[in-house]
């Protein structure tokens, strides 16, 4: 035996559920920000995420780093620096974390 088919007004009926679940999900922060724009957490948060990013990324780059040979470590110092020249420059911490990353992962690349 075979399921029966469900009608055309009951997978519109779900796919339009769907539809208004996916656009609420994603409004929400949004909404949730406007009214905590003045929030003195939202301010320190702006503030300090960026930091912090970057050193989780630091100590994820330099965890299994030995200075054995310099595959290891030649590739995590450069996209250091890197990062480090593009944030005290330009200081935007998106810049400096994509350039950073996408250094590192080249020179693994091209070192290994």
């Amino acid at each position: 035996m075979t399921a029966p088919v469900p009608g055309a007004g009951y997978v519109l009926a779900g796919l339009g559920v769907m539809f208004l679940v996916t656009v609420a999900l994603r409004a929400a922060p949004f909404v949730a920000l406007t009214r905590l724009r003045d929030s003195r957490v939202v301010r320190y948060l702006g503030r300090t995420m960026p930091a912090g990013v970057m050193a989780v990324l630091v100590v994820y780059t330099l965890r299994g780093t030995t200075t054995t040979t310099p595959e290891s470590w030649l590739p995590a110092l450069a996209a250091l620096a890197l990062t480090l020249a593009v944030h005290l420059a330009c200081r935007r911490a998106a810049a400096s974390i994509v350039l950073g990353t996408a250094t590192y992962m080249l020179l693994r690349a091209w070192l290994a």
